[in-house]
């Protein structure tokens, strides 16, 4: 069965088969460090991510529509980097050098 590209498949929609291709050669790697230039560089050329939360999203538009200068993307930002860095500090840590 093959598998259709865009809409409904999510996250695999959104990465390129190259950079999967990539990031599976460096996983079959020995080596934790050819892996992480691979995020990095990765990350380096896209650093975005694509979030489907109906409540979330309506929370933050509300707050966009009642509070002036309210930033939805700074408060995702703020709100994703605290869970990400408390639930995976070893990982969080790995990743230092992006700011």
């Amino acid at each position: 069965m093959t598998q259709k590209k865009g809409l409904g498949m999510g996250l695999d929609a959104l990465i390129q088969s190259r950079t999967r291709k990539e990031l599976k050669e460096t996983s079959d790697s020995v080596g934790g460090d050819v892996q992480v230039e691979a995020v990095i560089r990765e990350v380096k050329r896209n650093p975005r991510i694509t979030l489907w939360s109906a409540r979330s999203a309506a929370v933050l538009r509300y707050l966009k529509k009642t509070q002036p200068e309210f930033s939805i993307s700074r408060e995702a930002s703020d709100l994703i980097e605290r869970a990400v860095k408390e639930k995976y500090p070893e990982i969080w840590e790995m990743f230092s050098e992006l700011q």
